[in-house]
């Protein structure tokens, strides 16, 4: 599936980081994500959905520090670092590795989509008027501690369950090697 991408981001802070700070040191759950998102079977349920492998992540000791998640706003213009911390205060638990994540630009986002094969189009009425919302496909991408792409999950696919039985296989394949 690939190696994942690497680009420039902020972090909740507003810091500038890289995205490979994030990974290669534990297994990363990567979802691109819009805060303003209204799509029941998009940004939500994917944040929805991490808030549930994070708990169960929180109750299994052997993955506790082993998992991270990361939660990508493809809408640096209206999730500035200040928003990606008041929207993380809804799902994330205290002490838990889950880093809410922006673009310096839209100019600077375009690679990084394009890289993770993620599309995203802003909607507009007949009158070309933004609408304030984005067309998207949810894909959430199960990354390994050699930043390679192991799963991709889509709508369809994106279960607790599931994820956190793919996490405990990437961790046993690590055990083996």
């Amino acid at each position: 599936m690939g190696t994942a991408a690497d680009a420039e981001v902020l972090d909740s802070q507003g810091k500038s980081r890289r995205i490979h700070d994030f990974l290669g040191d534990r297994i990363v759950l990567l979802s691109f994500i819009y805060t303003s998102c209204s799509d029941v079977n998009g940004c939500p349920l994917a944040s929805s959905v991490l808030r549930i492998v994070q708990e169960q992540v929180r109750h299994s000791a052997d993955l506790e520090d082993r998992v991270r998640l990361i939660s990508f706003s493809f809408d640096p213009q209206y999730d500035t670092p200040a928003r990606l911390r008041e929207y993380s205060s809804h799902f994330l638990s205290p002490g838990f590795d889950w880093q809410f994540l922006t673009s310096p630009s839209p100019q600077a986002l375009a690679p990084v989509l394009a890289a993770y094969n993620q599309w995203v189009i802003r909607d507009y009425d007949a009158d070309g008027n933004y609408l304030g919302t984005m067309s998207h496909l949810l894909r959430v991408y199960l990354i390994d501690r050699d930043m390679r792409i192991r799963n991709i999950y889509s709508t369809s696919f994106l279960h607790a369950d599931t994820v956190a039985n793919d996490i405990r296989t990437l961790l046993a394949e690590e055990h083996r090697e």
